[in-house]
């Protein structure tokens, strides 16, 4: 007989079958997904329960008159992490989810009409840097070299550990980054490190534009962050051949195949804690039993809804949410060739932008426009002749503002930029138009506020402060997403199951 504990004594069930630990995971998003698929392949009997029809949590896609959109992250960095979970199983990625490096990881538009690509291959990036004029050429490689040294030195602690398990402090990572802590620059902010390292305001504003990346303001998040910028510029930025959703597809074919019971269109109403652990869920269907839990949900989501009676409420709300999004998918009956697949229209004056967000709660009169389009890419996601655009401008999470005088004044805003740097009447091209707000942001994930990336990263101790994968106080219950350690987006939510299912693994012992 097979029987199952946890180191710290906390006994777990043994059920289902064949002896398996029973695992249940709240919320099918990406992190879900990977945690599900991780457990299954270390033996777990896992179920997953989503309220939405179908996976992939802010992963998702729109289909209108012929065009497809992703309509959730569109940049696809640290491929490696979800080729493990295929590693896991038995089989290769590529085969399910055909991917490949982008040549311009994006093109960046000035407010003085300057158009500059950047390019991952140095060669290209160095001539590119020439044909713009920008005279700090030296300082950029220099800058990138240095990102990719603050990633190596950090990541093992900041992005792929438990940073809250006090026994994780006394391993060699940890202790390797002590001895160089000075190297992070906590103490100075993103736009600080990126004034002192470029005398271009152009680069400048390209460096600052990555705490965006999870929701946060470079004139307030410490310059740690500059290491995202190795992600994407010397790792590289990838881009699926059939587009974002294509990544949900794979994981989710490859959790099935893995035995994995999906109940869409079942919300929990409830975690179950009793005795000071996690024993079940309540759902429509009633109460089900489990040995582990895992959350996907948005964690100040789950605090106001599935966690009743418990402290966790008060020390979220606490925390500064990260910034939302307003996004128009628009159907475009015409091709724009000089643009990207990923491509950035810069305000003129960027630190307006971040203040009107953070300490104003609204969205200044000129605002950063990023157009994505994957039709570059994927061909079939639009009419032939025609484009797919996703135009996203950064807002505050809904605190009751008036959403609909907001979003009429910021898309004259949006076609007044787009017309005067791209020299179009872009509005004559719109043949059909479809909006995301933090609202329907919120609706649709129950992101609180429909912020994006949970908290904001806007203090040298913010990585210290992010809610952790596991409370003390509640044993059996495990938190993965983008609003938990170590952050938003799909490497770090990828990174969050893989923490999770190690410390899981960790605690249980298998007696004979």
């Amino acid at each position: 007989m097979v029987i199952l504990s946890e180191k710290n004594d906390v006994s777990v069930r043994v059920s289902g079958k064949m002896g398996k630990v029973n695992a249940a995971v709240v919320g099918a998003g990406i992190g879900g997904i990977a945690a599900a698929i991780r457990l299954a392949a270390n033996g777990f009997e896992v179920t997953v329960y989503e309220k939405n029809n179908a996976p992939g949590g802010k992963i998702a896609e729109l289909r209108s008159d012929g065009y497809r959109f992703d309509t959730g992250p569109s940049l696809f960095t640290l491929p490696v992490l979800a080729e493990e979970l295929y590693e896991l199983c038995g089989e290769k990625m590529q085969q399910s989810i055909p991917y490949r490096m982008l040549e311009v990881n994006c093109k960046y538009f000035f407010p003085e009409g300057d158009v500059f690509s950047f390019y991952h291959d140095r060669n290209k990036l160095r001539d590119e840097i020439k044909r713009a004029g920008i005279a700090c050429t030296d300082a950029l490689f220099q800058r990138l070299d240095r990102s990719k040294e603050v990633y190596e030195l950090s990541a093992p602690v900041f992005l792929f550990s438990n940073f809250h398990k006090l026994s994780n402090f006394n391993t060699p990572p940890y202790k390797r980054i002590a001895r160089k802590l000075y190297k992070l620059e906590f103490m100075h902010t993103m736009h600080s490190a990126n004034r002192r390292d470029f005398t271009d305001p152009r680069l400048v504003k390209i460096f600052d534009r990555y705490a965006t990346y999870n929701g946060s303001d470079p004139y307030r998040a410490p310059a740690t962050l500059n290491m995202i910028a190795h992600l994407e510029n010397n790792i590289g930025a990838y881009f699926p051949e059939k587009g974002m959703y294509s990544i949900v597809e794979g994981l989710y074919g490859l959790a099935v195949k893995q035995e994995i019971n999906f109940k869409f269109g079942e919300p929990v109403k409830q975690i179950i804690v009793e005795d000071g652990k996690a024993a079940g869920l309540e759902t429509d269907t009633g109460r089900k039993n489990y040995d582990i839990i895992v959350s996907d949900v948005d964690v100040k989501s789950l605090s106001r809804n599935l966690l009743q009676g418990h402290p966790l409420k008060r020390r979220l709300d606490k925390s500064e949410p990260s910034s939302s999004a307003l996004i128009l998918y628009w159907e475009i009956n015409r091709i724009y060739p000089e643009l990207d697949l990923h491509n950035i229209l810069f305000a003129e004056d960027y630190k307006r932008e971040f203040r009107s967000i953070f300490n104003h709660k609204k969205i200044a009169e000129n605002n950063t426009v990023y157009i994505f389009i994957s039709s570059k890419v994927v061909p079939e996601d639009a009419p032939p002749g025609c484009e797919n655009w996703f135009v996203m401008i950064n807002v505050p999470p809904d605190t009751g503002q008036e959403w609909g005088a907001i979003i009429s004044e910021a898309r004259r805003n949006i076609i007044d930029k787009i017309n005067r740097l791209l020299n179009t009447d872009i509005e004559q091209h719109i043949t059909g138009e479809h909006i995301a707000s933090p609202l329907t942001i919120e609706q649709n994930t129950a992101s609180a506020g429909g912020a994006l990336y949970g908290a904001a990263s806007n203090s040298a101790i913010s990585a210290f402060l992010r809610h952790p994968n596991k409370l003390r106080r509640i044993n059996n219950l495990y938190f993965v997403g983008g609003s938990v350690h170590p952050g938003g987006g799909i490497p770090l939510c990828l990174a969050s199951a893989s923490i999770v299912c190690n410390e899981i693994l960790s605690k249980i012992t298998v007696h004979e």
